[in-house]
Formats: structure tokens, sequence, C-alpha cells
């Protein structure tokens, strides 16, 4: 964490903000992923960052060390350890670092025409550097060789080259597809922001059109959510507040207001469920005990239950276990069709937003009652359909 950014004035390197995140926060999670122990920081000051990432690192049982030069390493690491470096102002994709670095020790290479251009160092006539290596800790030793102002990273990854360790050439993909990136100043990392986000909320759209308008929503408005400290959690909070005012809807029998903002919540709960894939991936934030997505799901289907119960017209003197008998089975044969077995057709019912959306319209012209009975007997057909022919195929065997 020593190399400034580009622009005059600015911050360093390490200090540039993609998302909610530092870079430096973002190596953090690729190296805790790798199940470092140890966390040494090689800067020249200390402010809110460095406790910032000192905190983070503390919160999941890593210790934090802070150098000002190389040689303060050699009191650090013994022959027994191993050693993790990632290069200032480096963002890799955690699955691709993960990937490479778990090999062994080894430095991580890629071809010198792309490199250089990138601003990676160049190592010999067809390689350049990636930034990332990994090494035995008795080779540290050598530093004590160099002059104490030596710049760290780059000698380090020179003695694991010529010590022999080997040269780990990093897929092409990685680069073509933005995995694997120098961040050198803010105009690029915001460049690289968008695309960063884009890799991170990656969902097929043909199955979910509610997941679809999230990604949409989340990659154009995610970054200045994210840079606001507004997580997930925020997200999700403003979806079960709109979830409750459809509830208040529904009271007053206000059917189309009321499923149209239970369409509306279902969609902030899952951008706020693609927001949390990338705060947990990027950063390795320690799973919840609470499966976020499940305990949501539970809690609209109970809310989608009441609107429709709420809404719907009945027959006078019906019982509430009556009423509340199809919302109940079209909800339930929503769920278990859903999932066994899995097709493109049968994913479609695990979209709240749409079928909020069709019951609003089914409200529109007073039709409500007999249309969620409608529902319910299509998706049972679904499900039959789905099924029929593995029970006859198992009996004939």
């Amino acid at each position: 964490m020593i190399e400034p950014a580009d622009t005059a004035g600015g911050p360093l390197r390490a200090h540039l903000r993609l998302g909610a995140a530092t870079l430096a926060r973002h190596q953090l999670g690729v190296v805790l992923a790798l199940g470092c122990e140890r966390i040494v920081c090689l800067t020249q000051g200390h402010d809110d960052h460095i406790d910032a990432l000192q905190a983070a690192a503390e919160a999941v049982g890593a210790k934090f060390h802070l150098v000002a030069e190389p040689h303060a390493l050699l009191g650090l690491i013994t022959a027994t350890d191993e050693l993790v470096a990632l290069g200032d102002g480096l963002l890799a994709w955690p699955g691709t670092a993960i990937a490479l670095l778990e090999a062994g020790p080894g430095v991580i290479v890629q071809p010198v025409d792309s490199g250089v251009v990138a601003g990676f160092e160049r190592l010999d006539l067809n390689h350049a550097a990636a930034a990332a290596f990994r090494m035995p800790g008795r080779l540290v030793e050598r530093l004590a060789e160099l002059p104490r102002d030596c710049d760290g990273f780059s000698a380090l990854q020179r003695i694991a080259l010529q010590a022999g360790l080997p040269q780990r050439l990093l897929p092409a993909a990685a680069l073509a597809d933005g995995h694997w990136t120098l961040v050198r100043s803010e105009a690029e990392a915001h460049a690289v922001e968008a695309q960063w986000i884009r890799l991170q909320t990656q969902v097929s759209g043909h199955e979910n059109a509610t997941l679809a308008v999230a990604q949409f929503a989340v990659r154009r408005l995610g970054p200045a959510l994210l840079h606001a400290g507004s997580g997930n959690l925020v997200v999700a909070a403003a979806g079960l507040v709109t979830a409750m005012l459809a509830l208040v809807a529904a009271r007053f029998s206000w059917s189309v207001a009321a499923f149209v903002l239970a369409a509306l919540a279902w969609l902030l709960v899952a951008a706020a469920g693609l927001l949390a894939r990338i705060e947990r991936e990027t950063l390795h934030l320690p799973s919840s005990r609470i499966p976020h997505g499940s305990a949501y799901g539970g809690v609209m289907d109970a809310i989608f239950a009441v609107l429709m119960i709420q809404c719907a017209s009945f027959l006078p003197g019906e019982s509430l276990f009556e009423r509340a008998f199809a919302p109940v089975m079209l909800l339930g044969l929503c769920r278990y069709v859903s999932q066994t077995p899995p097709s493109r057709t049968t994913r479609w019912l695990q979209d709240r937003g749409v079928l909020a959306l069709i019951l609003a319209a089914l409200g529109a012209f007073g039709w409500l009652g007999r249309g969620i009975e409608v529902l319910t007997l299509l998706v049972l057909g679904l499900g039959l359909h789905a099924t029929w022919r593995r029970p006859i195929a198992s009996e004939i065997g």
C-alpha cells in the first residue's frame, strides 16, 4: 500500500474504492479466503482506512501487522511460513485468484504484450507479472541482502523467480472478462467498477423476470448505493416496509395497489440479494447463520397469502380456513413445483413479482377469487406435466 493514484493529490491506489470497499479491502477478502492467518500491510502511513482493514481482519481471527519497510518482514515471517503477496492496486476476481494461489508456491504471470500495456511489471522477454505470488517463508530471508529502500513486492517476486518457483500463467479468459485488473487511478476505478458489478450480478434473466429487472437496477444504481454505505440490509428493509404498505392497502380492499406494492417489495428483496452477493463474495464476509433468502421468501409468501385472503371476494359465511385454502395451496404449489424437477417453465414459479402483477390484473377486473383457484389448478397441471414421465419410467424399469 505504497503507490499513489495517478491523480495529483489523490489517494493511494489501495484506498481507491470499488462499491462499498477499497481495493485493499477487496484484496483482504482474497487472502482471508485462502486461509491466511496473519495479514501484513506494507505502508508508510496510518489512517482510517488502515483501522477499517485491521478491524475486518481481526473480526475473523486473523492477526494484523503494519510495517513501513520491507526488511520488517524478516522478523514476522519464519522459515515454516508461506507468504501470499498481492501487488499495489490489484483487483482480482476472488475465484480466479484463489484457484491460482491454492495450487501452491509460484509466481502468477501473463503474456508480456497485454501485461505491460495494462501497467504490470515486465519480467522477461515473454512474460509480465500479474502482481500476485506465493512463496516459502524461508526465501524472505534474502531480503537482508537488498537495500532497505527497495521495492518490497518487486524484490520478493524476483527472489521467488530466482529460487526457481514455477510461473503460473494467468488464464486468457480472466484477462478478457475483467477478472484480473490493475487499478491505478480514480478514473480506472470508476471504469472497472461497472464491469465488476456486472460480473458479480450475473443472473439468467430468461428464467426470472424480477431477477432480470433487479439485475438492471443494481447495475445502474448499485455503485451509488454501495458508495453511500446503503448495503443490502437497507434495501431489504425497504422491501419489507413496502410489503407492510401492501398489507395496509389490502386492509382497505385496494387489491390493485396491494399487489403492485407486493411486486415492488419482491423486486427490492431480489435487489438486496444481489447486493448481498457482491458484499459477501467479494469481501469474504462470514455467512449468516440465518438463510436470508429463505427467511425473506417465507415472510413474503405469508404476506402474499394475507393479501389474497383480504382482497378476494368470497361467499358469505365462509370460514377463514375455506378462504385461505386456495391462496395457501397456490403458494405451496409454486414452491414445490418450482423445485422438482427444475426447468425453465417451473423456475418462473419462484417469481412472486410476476405472480403479484397477475393478481393485480385479476383484481382490476374483479376476478381475483376465481382467478386464484384457476391459477392453483394451472400450477398443479404444470407440476403433473413435469413429473408424469418419471413414475411411469420407474414402474417400467
